[in-house]
């Protein structure tokens, strides 16, 4: 297992596993994925064998992103990282390569001086997975939002503790 910056080599499987969690995840084509990835503060994937297996797209506050629910943080946070997407393949769910993936964001953060995570997940329709998995990462609601169509999204914010010196 690798965990690498994605390029422009992975975006093929970057949008089939996008496809894949589409009912969890807004739909991405091509130039939305480019556009994502030239704004993102971290754009990784975990890497098994030759297979792209999952990834993390993160955005900070100052990004050119149309998303009701980034726009919501960077209303009310000055600084931040913002979870775009995160997405394993159903093939290596289990694998615990979400946790290893936020484990390596969380270092990121903390090496770069940004004391906020954001994100959200869906409370209507629930998205009972992603809140389990959030909850054990210090994720905790600051908000709800209603979002075209109906959907009801649970606005998270972890704060990530600095490192001792």
């Amino acid at each position: 297992m690798l965990i690498r910056a994605a390029t422009s080599q992975d975006h093929a499987a970057i949008l089939a596993l996008n496809a894949e969690s589409v009912q969890f995840l807004s739909p991405m084509d091509a130039p939305r994925l480019l556009h994502l990835d030239q704004q993102a503060a971290y754009h990784r994937v975990v890497q098994i064998d030759d297979e792209v297996a999952a990834f993390l797209l993160v955005l900070r506050e100052g990004a050119d992103y149309d998303s009701p629910n980034y726009r919501w943080f960077a209303a009310t946070y000055a600084r931040f990282l913002y979870i775009d997407r995160v997405v394993v393949s159903t093939a290596h769910q289990g694998r615990r390569l979400g946790a290893v993936l936020y484990d390596d964001l969380f270092a990121f953060a903390r090496a770069d001086g940004i004391d906020k995570l954001t994100c959200e997940f869906d409370i209507d329709p629930p998205n009972e997975g992603s809140r389990i998995f959030h909850a054990r990462h210090g994720f905790r609601e600051v908000g709800q939002q209603r979002l075209g169509g109906g959907k009801l999204v649970s606005l998270q914010l972890a704060d990530v503790t600095p490192l001792s010196s």
